[in-house]
């Protein structure tokens, strides 16, 4: 019976929302994971129905000595209902449950009836019709292998390369690059790696499209001095990214303070060989900005918790109310933004901090635009001078930016990333850059001297040749000046 506490107890933390469904079923030992987070999604899916029957048979009412969770006697029903019966031993749980079988049969046919559905697949809840506008997404992890020898390897295993897809194929057996991402190949959205080998040895990571704008945008440095602090990092994608993007060099600090989801970020980060992250089991806003050890990061990923509202292809569309489906309560935003706001400011206290990125997987424009005018207004940004990134460093070639009518100076929304779901073949996100305006003077100057010290360069290497290789070379050009004037010679 422990696999079925395992499960309720998911659903417990669910119900308190202490967490994801995802979230949660990570913390799950992993050799019974997949087998709970089969049952919990199954559960959650028949949820409504299963509680119907169960208060109709009058179950916990007539086994309330047995049956003192609710959330158990869920998924013990789904499995007496709509899979081969309770797959555990005789035990006192388990004869009160079956006790009732019958009746639990007889109330399921009633409800079907009242429907008018002849299936069980039809009771199930379905979710967010947009998710089959996306791609599964799958990121190559360069750093154990090339992008090349991806490409042989899902060939090999009988898919086709396409080279103009940008979105979602019809057909299962097609895949095509990214145009955006350089690492990232689109498939089916139906398809599932979970049991691929490249999957389970790290060699491939699902996340989505927009999740991966953020390491891009902050461009993290290539170097063995280079330090860069993600916020919150849990479960490891975007950690993973950005250590992909750092060649492993460097040193990456990895904040997550909730302890199992710390021990997940761990796994992830063991399995996608990850050499240059520190992972920390700590909160970033304790982290003291004057700490030596952090004196020289010069780049912070900021991914805080924030509504999700931009999620379609999540599961959790299973514990929200139809009312909390539609519009996610102001004053949870504004706790959220208020938490978010208090990420970036403890951000831009770090000395030597030149590019904060700060996103969300939110479309609400308290937690995106709203914040980021917030922070450009603060305290920190002012003494530190801090501002947006130009559009030039941010995705240029994304087409879809911030919401210019919720910024104070309405050009800012060109230096924000937007994504919309059912529109970009993507979850809801939001990107937006801070950068120190040294570094933009800096940048905006490159240019210019590039093209001077190439033009240094010529001169001192022609200062460098030999004179008699100069006099050669004088001889050779005055010799063809006169062949053109002797019209032998073409110009």
């Amino acid at each position: 019976m422990n696999f079925y506490f395992t499960a309720a107890e998911v659903l417990d933390r669910l119900d308190s929302k202490k967490g994801s469904i995802k979230g949660l079923i990570s913390t799950v030992a992993e050799k019974d994971r997949k087998r709970t987070s089969a049952l919990v999604i199954q559960t959650l899916k028949y949820k409504p129905v299963l509680a119907d029957i169960i208060g109709r048979a009058k179950l916990m009412i007539e086994e309330r000595k047995k049956l003192t969770s609710s959330n158990l006697a869920l998924v013990l029903v789904h499995d007496v209902l709509f899979s081969n019966g309770i797959q555990a031993g005789d035990g006192p749980i388990k004869q009160a449950v079956l006790r009732h079988k019958t009746r639990l049969h007889s109330e399921l046919q009633k409800v079907k009836i009242k429907r008018a559905v002849k299936s069980n697949e039809e009771l199930v809840q379905t979710g967010d019709s947009r998710a089959a506008l996306i791609p599964r997404y799958v990121r190559i992890n360069t750093t154990l292998w090339t992008i090349e020898e991806a490409i042989q390897y899902f060939i090999s295993k009988g898919f086709t390369l396409e080279n103009m897809l940008e979105i979602a194929s019809t057909s299962k057996h097609i895949f095509a690059k990214d145009k955006h991402i350089s690492a990232l190949f689109l498939f089916h959205p139906e398809l599932s790696f979970q049991d691929d080998d490249a999957y389970k040895n790290g060699k491939v990571i699902l996340q989505d499209k927009a999740s991966c704008f953020p390491a891009v945008v902050l461009n993290p440095p290539v170097s063995p001095s280079g330090a860069v602090i993600d916020a919150t990092s849990a479960p490891g994608n975007k950690t993973s990214h950005l250590s992909t993007l750092m060649c492993n060099t460097g040193t990456l600090f990895a904040f997550e303070r909730d302890r199992k989801r710390f021990s997940t970020l761990q796994a992830m980060l063991s399995k996608a060989r990850c050499k240059n992250v520190e992972p920390v089991n700590t909160d970033f806003l304790l982290v003291d900005p004057m700490d030596p050890k952090y004196s020289g990061v010069t780049h912070i990923l900021l991914d805080p918790s924030c509504s999700g509202s931009g999620i379609v292809n999540r599961l959790d569309y299973l514990v929200e109310s139809e009312q909390e489906a539609e519009s996610v309560q102001v004053d949870r935003l504004n706790k959220l933004a208020s938490f978010q706001l208090m990420m970036v400011k403890h951000s831009m206290k770090f000395p030597a901090v030149q590019r904060i990125v700060y996103s969300t997987c939110s479309v609400h424009a308290i937690e995106d635009e709203h914040v980021v005018r917030a922070a450009l207004k603060s305290d920190e940004a002012l003494s530190r001078h801090f501002e947006l990134a130009p559009q030039s460093q941010v995705l240029p070639q994304w087409k879809r930016r911030g919401y210019s009518n919720e910024m104070d100076d309405p050009h800012h929304a060109a230096s924000l990333v937007r994504c919309l779901p059912g529109e970009d073949a993507t979850n809801g996100f939001f990107v937006s850059c801070f950068v120190r305006s040294s570094v933009i003077r800096e940048e905006s100057d490159k240019a210019p001297l590039d093209k001077k010290r190439k033009v240094d360069q010529i001169i001192e290497e022609q200062e460098d040749v030999a004179p008699n290789t100069r006099k050669r070379q004088q001889r050779q050009q005055k010799r063809k000046r006169k062949k053109t004037v002797n019209g032998g010679g073409s110009v």
